[in-house]
C-alpha cells in the first residue's frame, strides 16, 4: 500500500523513522512512537473506516497497559490537511495514532544475536504473572467454544489460499488442513473444558519474539492485539504455543522447553498440553499467512518465509514418541540440575515433587511452606504428591509428551505405579540415577538452604534420613538405570548422549 500525504507529511514535520508492518505505519520521532493503522479490511481485522481506526487505537492502549504501562502513552489525533497534518485535537481530524514512549527498535528480540537463559526466566515468570491476573472470558460469551476455535484455524487455509502461494504450497496446506480438522475433532471436549474452567482469558494475543523487547534488563512485551477480541480471548495455552513455536522455528528449541517448564511450575496448567501442538501448527500457520500478505504487498523475501512457516508446520504434525524419565536419588545429589538439562535437551514436560507438592498447599515454588499448619512433609502429603505427579505423568505420556518425573524415587513402591503406566501406555522408561558423595550432598544442602532461592526446602536432617531409605533397585529396574555422577556435572554431557541413544533405539 502506497504512503498515503498525510502520513509522509507527518513524517517530514516530525523527522521521523518510518517502519512499516502489514497493518501499521510506525513513526520514530526521538523519544516518541506514533502508530498510524492502515486502512485495511483483511477480515480478520478491520482498520477500514476513521472510526474504527480510533476505536482499535483505543483499545491498544487499554490492552497493551496491561503488560507495559510506562510505554503506552496514549490516543493523539492527526488533524489539519492532507498536505498539511500536525498533531492535536484543533482541525477535522485526518488519522488517529497510538502515542507510545520509544524504545530502540534493535531491541526485540528477534533482532537479539543469541538469547539467553536468564532472559528466557524473566518472560515466563511476566507471562505467568500476567496470566494469572486477566480476566476469564465470560461464561455466556463464545470465546473458547470449539466452533470459534476452529474459526481462525480454518480462515488461515483460506486467506492463505487468496494470496496465491506459489506450486509447492496447495499439497502442504491441503496436509496441514487435514491434520488440523481431525485434532480439532479430537478436541472438541478438551475446549469444552477449558472454557468451563476458565483457562479462556484476555490474553495478548500475539506474543512472539518480535513483540518483546529487552529494555534496561527486563521483558517490554507490547503489542497486544487490539482488532479482534476472538484473537485476544483464547485459551492460555494457546499464548504460550506461539512464543514456544517461534522460538522452536528459529532454532532456540531448548529455550522453548525451558520456557514452557517455567511457566508450568508458575500455573501448573498440564492439562493445557493435550492440545499445545494443535496450537502451535495454528500459530505458525498465522506466521505464513502474514509473510504471504506481506509478499502480497511486495517483499521480496516474505514469500521465502511463508513456505519456510509451512514446512515447519507440517513437521510439527509428525507423531512424537513420548519417554517416562524418573530422576533418582537424595536431596542435593543434582537431580533438578541434570533434569533441567535433559529437558532443554530432548525436549521434556518436568514434573518437580518440590513444586507440586507445594501447589498441593496452595503455595508458589519459593513460598515457605512454615506458615501451613502441620507442615507439607508429612507422609500423608508425600502420598498426595506422589499421587498427583503419577496422574500427571499418565496424561502428558498419553498426549505424546517425554516426561521428567523429578522426585527422589528411593523407594520402588513409589516408582513402581510410574513404571507401570508407562509400560501400560507401551512408552520407554528409564531411571536416571546421581551418585553423589556425601561431604558434597552436606555441603550443597546447607548451602540451598541458606540461599532459599530453590522449591527444595529439605534440611540437613532430611538428607541424613534419606541416606538411611534408599533402596537398591529391582532386578527388573537394573536394565532401565542410567547412572550419572552427582559430583561432576562436566561428564553429563556423555551420559546424556547415551540417553538420547537408548531412547532411539527402544522399541
Amino acid at each position: 500500500m502506497s504512503l498515503p500525504l498525510h502520513v509522509e507529511r507527518l513524517r517530514e514535520r516530525l523527522g521521523a523513522r518510518l517502519i512499516e508492518t502489514h497493518i501499521s505505519w510506525v513513526l520514530m520521532a526521538g523519544a516518541d512512537v506514533y502508530k498510524l493503522k492502515k486502512p485495511l479490511d483483511l477480515g480478520f481485522l478491520d482498520f477500514s473506516t476513521l472510526e474504527r481506526r480510533r476505536y482499535c487505537c483505543e483499545e491498544e492502549v487499554r490492552l497493551n497497559r496491561r503488560l507495559t504501562p510506562e510505554t503506552y502513552l496514549g490516543v493523539i489525533a492527526v488533524v489539519g490537511e492532507p498536505a498539511d497534518p500536525r498533531l492535536g485535537d484543533d482541525g477535522p481530524v485526518l488519522d488517529w495514532a497510538v502515542h507510545m514512549r520509544a524504545f530502540p527498535p534493535e531491541a526485540t528480540l528477534d533482532r537479539a544475536e543469541r538469547l539467553t537463559a536468564a532472559q528466557i526466566d524473566a518472560i515466563a515468570d511476566t507471562v505467568a504473572r500476567f496470566h494469572a491476573a486477566i480476566e476469564a472470558a465470560p461464561a455466556d460469551s463464545p470465546y473458547g467454544t470449539p466452533e470459534r476455535v476452529m474459526y481462525p484455524v480454518r480462515e488461515n487455509f483460506h486467506q492463505i489460499r487468496e494470496q496465491r502461494p506459489p506450486p509447492e504450497a496447495p499439497a502442504l496446506l491441503e496436509q496441514i488442513e487435514r491434520w488440523s480438522e481431525a485434532e480439532g475433532a479430537r478436541l472438541d471436549a478438551h475446549f469444552h473444558a477449558r472454557k468451563r474452567e476458565g483457562w479462556v482469558r484476555e490474553c495478548h494475543g500475539d506474543l512472539h519474539l518480535g513483540n518483546i523487547a529487552w529494555v534496561d534488563g527486563q521483558p517490554l512485551i507490547f503489542d497486544c492485539i487490539e482488532f479482534n477480541p476472538a484473537l485476544r480471548y483464547i485459551d492460555v495455552a494457546s499464548e504460550v504455543a506461539f512464543l514456544t513455536m517461534d522460538l522452536t522455528s528459529r532454532g532456540y528449541v531448548d529455550l522453548a522447553w525451558r520456557f514452557l517448564n517455567r511457566w508450568l511450575e508458575h500455573t501448573g496448567d498440564y492439562a493445557g498440553l493435550d492440545a499445545l501442538v494443535f496450537y502451535q501448527v495454528y500459530r505458525a500457520m498465522v506466521r505464513a499467512k502474514v509473510d504471504f500478505i506481506r509478499a502480497g504487498q511486495g517483499d521480496a523475501r516474505a514469500a521465502s518465509a511463508a513456505m519456510d512457516y509451512l514446512h515447519f508446520a507440517e513437521r510439527l504434525t509428525r507423531p512424537r514418541r513420548p519417554a517416562l524419565l524418573l530422576m533418582h536419588g537424595v536431596t542435593g545429589c543434582g537431580k533438578t540440575t541434570l533434569s533441567q538439562q535433559i529437558l532443554e535437551t530432548l525436549g521434556a514436560v518436568r514434573l518437580r515433587s518440590d513444586v507440586e507438592r507445594k501447589r498441593l498447599f496452595g503455595l508458589g515454588p519459593l513460598e515457605d511452606s512454615s506458615r501451613i499448619p502441620g507442615g507439607i512433609y508429612t507422609e500423608a502429603a508425600s502420598r498426595r504428591t506422589f499421587e498427583r505427579i503419577e496422574i500427571l505423568s499418565r496424561g502428558l505420556l498419553g498426549a505424546g509428551f517425554r516426561v521428567i518425573a523429578d522426585a527422589t524415587f528411593l523407594r520402588r513402591q513409589h516408582r513402581e505405579p510410574l513404571i507401570r503406566a508407562a509400560q501400560a501406555l507401551g512408552v520407554p522408561w528409564f531411571i536416571l540415577s546421581l551418585k553423589t558423595d556425601a561431604t558434597v550432598l552436606r555441603e550443597r544442602v546447607a548451602r540451598r538452604a541458606q540461599a532459599r532461592t530453590d522449591a527444595s526446602e529439605a534440611t540437613l536432617d532430611v538428607l541424613e534420613k534419606q541416606l538411611q531409605e534408599l533402596e537398591p533397585f529391582a532386578a527388573d529396574e537394573a536394565a532401565h538405570v542410567i547412572v550419572f555422577d552427582g559430583n561432576d556435572p562436566s561428564t553429563w554431557p556423555a551420559a546424556i548422549t547415551t540417553l538420547t541413544q537408548r531412547l532411539e533405539s527402544s522399541v
